[in-house]
Formats: structure tokens, sequence, C-alpha cells
């Protein structure tokens, strides 16, 4: 082996981001509106890259204000999608104009076993827990490079794994964070307050939820949530949001409980309907 090949290797890797939405181009209402989101969002989307969805803005942006302010939220931008002059005023920013356009969904079960099982990811906190609202939906990019890993405690509820479901024996603790990647999560047990759980696919929670739960992350709208006791922070299905901030119906409140969309618009439900 030569000295050119240990030294140097290129790889095809995916990677997952979030995808920002510009609806304004103001630099101030923008900035404010970000500032809001990450306030009530917590540490949820902190260090997760970015691509910068510009495509609906044909006024001028402020590329290195705006780009800044997300990296002071510990937002890393990675890409845009934009176009005309906004495309290349971001690209002397040294951002890449990203295709999303065949961004790839989470495969089907029937798929499932050519797949690698998912991997439980857990993150210390970084703060104080949270309530969220509507904020970016997860978008991905291929980039051909190897994708940097970052080392990850064990949640200290085991995990068993199979080929399309990810399964948690066990309550998590604040501050606690799993993802099932590429497939559906099931925990047995209580999702303690400040906890996070997110799924490619559905949720299954056998306790009570009183955290984070995010199902259908990379955009699966027909992924849905179920809880045996519904008294949660934050539920999510493909990047819609809703802030429990107060007490839900008697019918659903810390009662069994489903999670879905519904024409685009978020729903809960009692189990038994």
């Amino acid at each position: 082996m030569t000295t050119d090949t240990l030294a140097l290797d290129f790889k095809s890797a995916t990677l997952y981001a979030v995808r920002v939405v510009l609806q304004h181009a103001d630099t101030d209402v923008l900035l404010q509106a970000l500032q809001k989101r990450m306030a009530e969002a917590g540490s949820f989307f902190e260090d997760e890259p970015v691509v910068i969805d510009a495509s609906r803005i044909e006024e001028p942006l402020d590329w290195p204000v705006l780009i800044q302010a997300l990296r002071d939220h510990r937002l890393p931008v990675i890409g845009v999608v934009a176009q005309g002059d906004n495309l290349l005023a971001a690209q002397d920013c040294g951002l890449t104009l990203v295709d999303l356009s065949g961004a790839p969904a989470r495969a089907p079960a029937a798929d499932s076993a050519a797949k690698s099982p998912p991997t439980p990811i857990e993150t210390p906190a970084k703060g104080p827990a949270k309530k969220s609202t509507p904020a970016p939906t997860p978008a991905s990019t291929t980039a051909p490079t190897t994708a940097p890993s970052s080392a990850s405690t064990p949640a200290s509820a085991p995990a068993v794994k199979s080929e399309s479901t990810m399964v948690v024996n066990g309550p998590l603790r604040s501050g606690q964070r799993i993802y099932a990647r590429n497939g559906d999560l099931i925990v047995m047990g209580l999702v303690s307050q400040g906890a996070e759980v997110i799924a490619d696919g559905n949720i299954h929670i056998y306790g009570p939820l009183r955290g984070k739960a995010m199902a259908g992350a990379r955009g699966d709208s027909s992924a849905r949530i179920f809880t045996t006791g519904l008294d949660a922070e934050l539920v999510a299905v493909a990047g819609v949001y809703r802030v429990i901030d107060s007490k839900l119906s008697e019918d659903v409140h810390q009662r069994p409980a489903l999670v879905q969309l519904e024409k685009e618009a978020l729903q809960i439900k009692p189990l038994d309907q």
C-alpha cells in the first residue's frame, strides 16, 4: 500500500441536515425569527448541519450576517438552495449548491433487511429543557466524502436492535437522546421530561411520554407516535411540531394517545378511537 493511499481516500457518504426555509428577505425579521425559534427549541437542533433554502426569495439576502447568526446558535451551515444573484452571493460566502429534489427517504420495511440496524445515540443535556414550536424540517444531502462521526455514550437503558426496529428496555432520564435511524423506535418505559426520542419511522412508548418525541425525522409524513400516557413537552411528525404548553383534553391527557399528520396538520387522538 502506498503512502498516498494511506494519507487520503474518497468514499461516498450520506449526510442528513436540517433544512432552514426562508420565508422573508429582511435580515432583522429573519434574525428575530431565528432567535425565537432557538429559544423555544432549547438544545433540540444544536450542532445539526444546516442547509439554507432560499428558493422562495428573490430579494438580495445578507448572507454573511445570516450565516454567522446560525453559527452563533450552533447551527453550522453546509449548503444552500437558491438561484440567481442569491446563489452567487451564497457561493461567495463559501456555501455549496445542494440539490434536495432527490433526497433519499426512509426505506420501506420490506427493504430493511439490506440496511444496517439502527444505532442508539445519547447526548448529554446542554441546558435546561425548553418547549418548542414549528421548526425547520430535516432534509438530506449527499456529499462525496466520509461523514464525520462523533463519539456517543450508550444510553443507560440497554437497546436491543433488529433489522428495522430499535427497542429500548427501560426508562430514559432527562438529557438522554435516542435516535432510531432508518426504522421505528420502541421504548419500554418512561420518557422523562427533558429526554428526547427521535425515529425515522414510528415511535412506540409503553409508558408515560413526558419529554419530546419526533417521528418521521427524515420527512416520512405517514409516521406516528404512540404512547400509553401522553404528557409531552413537544411532539412532531415529519417536521410539523406542536408544543404542549397547556393541559391537553381529558381524553388524551396522561392517557393512551396517537399523534399523526392529517392534511399537513398534527392531530392528537385517543388510542381507543
